[in-house]
């Protein structure tokens, strides 16, 4: 009964969304409060709607409900209670219902909370909002419906089981951290479709528009962190990124994020670079659906695609069309009146934030031309070409080294006009300390690679950059006067600082584990040593372990530095019976400046294994790196300037012609 109620649900909130998607924008555009004022209602009942229906979905998994087809075919009763509720959303059917979740959560959260802004500018972002509902609850109740019955006489005993590579606690997390930045990017789209039909943007729609970006940023960037440390620790291939088209899906939509926040600055500052911010705002959300577009439709091949699916493919690749044909057009007819007022020389912040958007958007394209570009060829060309990380790496890089250049000095530029001459001598500490640290890297290397030094040189620059512009922010006097002021700043300012801190330590643990990782393979005979690096790797003993729902092939694996024990791994290789599939589990020793990765392979005539063992320095911090500039813009949105009431006391534009 409960099944079908969610089902009854989810239609119910379909035909809400048509209300919403229609009564509120012609209420805005004949200025009847009453019309407008059905947003909100209707949005917090869609919300209230489908999350019934996702909770219906999830009952059927817990309780093990396989008269219902998702189910049966993604869960099993030997399953533990963390991988059924994660089945929920580790499909497709279920996974675009969470989508819809999230798209519904973010209309109701703009309902809640955005008492003080312009009813006319309101009604229209939520009818936007809410015309994207629409789209994805025809796409779902007509292409992907998440309760549909198995056509058979009686009920499974027992289901077919979620893909083994998903019972992981990290890739439960991932998918949810993840549409919640795919989708809250919808906002910043909704916010300028209803400024681009109303005819207006200022410093107040930068304001308001600004938390909504920083949010889906935030969720993207947890996201896409959690689905590397995945990878790296799950697959046992030993890398974090494999410039694989899913793994770009959600990198691109996050670089145009990255862009729009620091292009929403410059319009909230200066009320410039509004035509530039209103692209931008179309085009992140665009990529987001690109990205869903990859991933549900089986164009490109990709270990982490969820189906195969031509018609699903055709009814996305429709969506996107509709709403980024719709957009564009839009922003094409009022482009024009979209005039910006301030003007700024060119040396100033507003210049550095047009290079930062500029390096971004290009670094975007870049990784959307080396993702599409196999399709391409093989449908216009009928060549079969695969664009593999040499590519992205040689083509991606030069652009995030030349924005970790500017970085430190863009940041603490003063806004409409600047002097180098008193910025850069304020920097000079933070190179000296950068260009010591990368010569110190060099000097201690023996492979005499370039590309550590330099890596360590640019994630120095940036740091130290950011601490340096933290601190400049605290006026003049003695050393504990300042430091006393460095409690009473605003977080906004900690925030950002942390989040430049944070690329900074990514951009050299990247370019470290790059320059410095040992690899080795080879056949391991039991108790015969074998050097890896600075290390003695022995493996001890393999052995067969039967798991809740796996059996595995388990070794025992020492690791001994100047003889002395530093771990005892237990790497294994893991097979499904219910799914017929095999896994491999690293075995990894967490150090903060190295790690030890260990991989157990097949065993040999010879009565050996194969082994792979990699030393792998400050992998870790790649994910600490993600963490801080995480943590950077979950500070920003704590500063009570930058939640979207605020931006009621700024003053209005002028409406376009």
């Amino acid at each position: 009964m409960l099944h079908e109620l969610g089902h009854f649900a989810l239609i119910l909130a379909a035909l809400i969304a048509v209300v919403q998607a229609t009564v509120p924008l012609i209420g805005a555009q004949k200025r009847w409060a009453g019309w407008m004022a059905v947003a909100d209602p209707a949005a917090a009942a869609q919300f209230l709607l489908t999350g019934f229906a996702f909770v219906a979905l999830t009952h059927a998994f817990v309780t093990s409900d396989f008269s219902v087809r998702l189910v049966y075919a993604n869960s099993h009763t030997l399953k533990p209670m963390l991988y059924k509720v994660s089945g929920v959303w580790g499909n497709h059917e279920g996974s675009m219902l969470l989508w819809v979740l999230i798209l519904t959560l973010f209309g109701a959260c703009l309902s809640w909370f955005g008492g003080n802004l312009p009813p006319g500018l309101k009604a229209r972002a939520l009818a936007v909002q809410s015309a994207i509902a629409v789209a994805f609850f025809a796409f779902i109740l007509f292409t992907s419906n998440p309760f549909d019955r198995l056509d058979i006489n009686g009920v499974p005993f027992d289901g077919r089981g979620l893909n083994p590579l998903l019972q992981d606690p990290g890739l439960a997390l991932h998918p949810p951290f993840l549409y919640l930045g795919y989708v809250g990017l919808s906002m910043a789209f909704s916010f300028a479709v209803a400024a681009l039909i109303e005819g207006r943007v200022d410093a107040a729609w930068g304001r308001w528009v600004r938390p909504w970006t920083l949010a889906a940023w935030v969720f993207l960037t947890i996201g896409i962190a959690l689905g590397s440390w995945w990878a790296y620790y799950e697959l046992g291939w030993g890398g974090f990124w494999f410039w694989d088209p899913v793994e770009n899906a959600s990198f691109m939509p996050w670089l145009l994020a990255a862009a729009l926040l620091h292009s929403a600055i410059v319009v909230e500052k200066r009320e410039s670079l509004k035509s530039w911010t209103i692209l931008l705002a179309i085009l992140a959300f665009g990529f987001s659906l690109i990205g869903t577009f990859i991933v549900r439709s089986g164009v490109i091949t990709s270990v982490h695609a969820f189906a195969n699916d031509p018609e699903r493919g055709i009814f996305i690749l429709a969506i996107l069309a509709i709403f980024m044909g719709g957009a564009l057009t839009l922003f094409a007819a009022r482009a024009g009146a979209l005039e910006a007022k301030g003007v700024f020389a060119v040396v100033s912040r507003e210049s550095a934030l047009v290079l930062n958007n500029l390096l971004l958007a290009v670094a975007c394209l870049v990784v959307f031309v080396g993702t599409i570009w196999p399709l391409l060829s093989e449908m216009f060309f009928d060549r079969v070409l695969s664009v593999g990380p040499p590519f992205f790496n040689l083509a991606f890089t030069p652009f995030m080294v030349a924005l970790g250049a500017i970085l430190p000095i863009g940041a603490m530029l003063p806004w409409k006009r600047a002097k180098l001459g008193k910025v850069v001598p304020r920097l000079v500490p933070a190179l000296v300390l950068a260009l010591a640290l990368a010569g110190l890297a060099w000097a201690l290397q023996t492979d005499k690679s370039l590309l550590g030094p330099i890596g360590l040189l640019l994630g120095a620059w940036v740091v130290v950059g950011a601490l340096v512009d933290v601190f400049s922010r605290t006026g003049r006097g003695g050393l504990g006067q300042r430091f006393a002021r460095l409690t009473r700043l605003p977080r906004a300012d900690w925030g950002k600082a942390t989040a430049h801190a944070g690329l900074g330590v990514t951009m050299f643990a990247i370019a470290g584990l790059m320059a410095w990782e040992v690899e080795d393979i080879r056949v391991a005979q039991i108790d015969v040593p074998f050097p890896v690096g600075a290390y003695e790797i022995t493996l001890k003993q393999v052995r067969d372990v039967e798991g809740p729902n796996f059996l595995s092939t388990m070794a025992d694996v020492e690791v001994t530095r100047n003889g002395r024990q530093v771990a005892l791994l237990q790497p294994e290789k893991r097979i499904y019976p219910v799914a017929a599939m095999p896994t491999t589990e690293a075995a990894i020793d967490y150090r903060l400046f190295r790690d030890v990765y260990v991989v157990i392979g097949d065993a040999q005539a010879n009565g050996g294994h194969t082994v792979r063992t990699y030393i792998k320095p400050l992998a870790n911090w790649i994910w600490l790196g993600c963490a801080m500039m995480a943590l950077g813009g979950i500070l920003s949105l704590s500063d009570r300037r930058y939640r979207v009431a605020a931006g009621a006391r700024k003053t209005v534009g002028v409406p376009a012609e």
